[in-house]
Formats: C-alpha cells, structure tokens, sequence
C-alpha cells in the first residue's frame, strides 16, 4: 500500500503517474476482497481506493525489452518510486545507480521495511516487511490496547499510508534541492523508522526520564478515551488542570477542582477509578450531541466516536470536500477519501478512476517514448506488454 499511496498523493496534485504492472495480473491488490461490482465486471476497493488519477502501463520487466523501457521511462522522468522486496531492482539492473547514469537528475524514492541507504544499513535491512511488523517494532504496538490485553494492531495498514505521505514528502524535499543544485538523489523511506518517528512521545519519555509509557494506563493526565453515553461515545481529553475544572463544572462537580484526588494529572491518573463513574454516570444520561454541545461550549474540545455510517451522515466531510465521488466507467460510482492538505489555489484534486491494467500502455510508448504502433504491436505480440482497451464511456 506504500507505494501506491504514495503515488495516489502525487496524482492528486496534478503529477503524472505511470504505473507499472505485470501483464495479465497486475497490482496484487486488483485481486484482493471485497470488489465493486456491475454487469459481471468486478474491481477490488483497495486498487480503486490507491490508485486514482494514474496511468497503468502493464509491462514484463522480466524480459530485456521490458526492461529497456523502464530505462527510456527513467531518460523522460522526474521520479521513480518502488517499494518492492528489497534486492529486486539491483537484481534487474534498474536501482539507483543504473538509472541515474540516463538521467542525473532522477530522485529515486525506495520504500521498505527497515531503510536502505548506503550507509545507514543494518542487520534488518533485507529483510521484508509488512505494517504490523513495524508497528510492533517501533513500540507503537505495545501501546495498543488495555493492561490486562496482550498488545494490538492500530489502523488496518497506518504504517503503509503513513510511510505513503512520508515518501511524498521526501520526493518533494528532493524535487525542491535538484531546483537549487540540478541534482537527483536517493528517498530512503523506512516503515519502521516512520512508526518510530510517530512515537516520538515515547522516545522522549525515556530518554528524559527513564520511564517506559504503559499500555491502557496514563500517569500523569486522566481523563483520556471514550466515554458511553445514550447513543454511543463521545471522546474526552483533559490536559491539564485549566480544561478539568471546565469539565468539573461543566458536569456538576465544582468540588473535584480542588478535591485531592482530582486536583492534578497525577492525582486524577491514580484515581481514574473514582472518577470514571461520575464521569460517565454525566455522559450516560445524554445523547453524543448533547454531551458535545454541552462540553464544547464550556470550552472543552469534545468529539463523538464516529462509525463509517455516522462519517458518511455528518455533512462537515462534503462541505470539507473529504467525502470524493469517483466515477468509473465499469462498476458505478463510489466515495474515497480526499488527500490532504486543501490548496488556497488549488482546493480541489482530480477524480479520474483507477484505470485498468495496461490502459494506457499504447498511449505511453507511442506518445511519450516514441515507438511505432508497429513497435507496440509486437512488444505485445511477445507479451512484453499487456494493452487492454479504454473502459467505455457511461
């Protein structure tokens, strides 16, 4: 999802994306449950959902025609981002140090698990990865979760789409230094250095204190998480003593601002069993939105605990612009999430669909790389590329 993410990014700001794909499989994700589905066409959501705005170019990168072209590609590039196994660009000859001799100038960003820039390389270097081992490694893992609960997963692939904006960012940093000294240069992107690096709260914390955060436990803050009310959560957090004593007031409990037990973080943390009754027992009795109204008036930050339903319901996504129709031309339409940020000059992104493998296979080596429909004919013809035809209008 990485890489794929990556790209979506750039596409969404208007970059052009050549994807490159395996004849008559593709993207591994084009296989992948559950599918969109019309008039026995069918199109998995997580292809759909990443790669929007780009081109598909199905190519056999096996073959050393294959190959060739991905060199005339790089010759005409800015950009080239791969976040395959590591060793399996080196082993065909089209890393770093093989494209940079067509193109100088090229930024080569490389996603993997745990960082390949000469250099900074460690024992864990060649080794694959997917998110849930980063997030393990990175501590981030060992703080999901309750006390007495072994350690959970985050967000399905946050390591993935973090790492995604990640490599944006780094190709963009690159992009904005080859404008100054005319140079390309390497992206070493890492899952796991990414996880960590969200972290950061942790490594602080021991490093100034030896202290090691605990999973389901706060020390020096209460109250943090969900609390139940008639219809569902709301989500509170008091960071210090100034948003308590609104909260304490705002629920009918003046007396615990001073109260020892709740009159600091620390006293609060330590008697989170006292103080979550009353708490909820306020919460329990009203609806999300009163509890929101209510508290946020009183000038605490306050937010329900959405579902994807009560997303999909709360009209701030569309005015946001968060909630993206895509139309595609086989299976219908349907709703993505915009990338952010929101442009002053640029407040929209395109919305062209994820596009069939190998559609734009003919477009890209005739139009942009120079060969003959004749070429391509028997560039096909030797399955060196797949082409399929442009989905028809709706």
């Amino acid at each position: 999802m990485s890489g794929p993410y990556c790209t979506m990014l750039l596409a969404d700001a208007g970059a052009e994306v050549i994807k490159i794909e395996r004849p008559g499989r593709g993207d591994p994700r084009r296989s992948i449950p559950p599918f969109a589905q019309r008039d026995g066409v069918k199109k998995a959501f997580g292809y759909m959902a990443y790669n929007r705005n780009k081109k598909s170019l199905a190519l056999n990168v096996q073959t050393e025609a294959g190959r060739d072209i991905i060199r005339r590609l790089a010759g005409v590039s800015d950009v080239v981002v791969e976040n395959l196994r590591p060793g399996a660009m080196e082993k065909i000859g089209l890393d770093y140090e093989g494209l940079r001799v067509i193109n100088p100038g090229i930024i080569y960003a490389m996603i993997s698990g745990f960082g390949r820039l000469p250099g900074y390389q460690s024992d864990y270097s060649t080794r694959p990865a997917f998110d849930i081992v980063a997030e393990a490694m990175s501590g981030v893992m060992n703080l999901i979760g309750f006390e007495d609960k072994p350690p959970t997963f985050t967000l399905y692939g946050l390591a993935d789409v973090y790492s995604g904006m990640i490599g944006a960012y780094g190709i963009l940093q690159a992009l904005l230094m080859r404008q100054r000294t005319g140079e390309g240069q390497l992206v070493d992107v890492a899952l796991l250095d990414n996880m960590l690096a969200l972290n950061e709260r942790m490594v602080a914390l021991y490093s100034v204190t030896g202290n090691e955060p605990q999973r389901g436990k706060l020390e020096h803050l209460w109250p943090r998480g969900a609390f139940k009310c008639k219809d569902g959560y709301v989500a509170l957090n008091v960071p210090d003593d100034i948003v308590w004593a609104r909260l304490a007031n705002a629920v009918g409990r003046p007396d615990l601002v001073d109260d020892p037990k709740s009159a600091d973080g620390t006293s609060r943390a330590a008697n989170a069993e006292f103080l979550q009754p009353i708490i909820e027992g306020w919460t329990a009795d009203r609806t999300r939105q009163e509890v929101v109204d209510t508290l946020n008036e009183a000038g605490m930050p306050t937010g329900p605990v959405y579902t994807a339903r009560d997303v999909f319901a709360d009209p701030h996504f569309r005015t946001r612009g968060m909630l993206v129709d895509i139309d595609d031309p086989e299976v219908g339409t349907y709703t993505f999430a915009r990338s952010t940020p929101h442009l002053s000059s640029a407040p929209d992104i395109v919305k062209q669909p994820a596009p069939a493998l190998g559609q734009h296979t003919r477009e890209i080596l005739e139009g942009l790389l120079g060969y003959s429909r004749e070429e391509v004919d028997r560039l096909a013809a030797g399955q060196v590329v797949g082409i399929s035809p442009m989905p028809p209008e709706t």
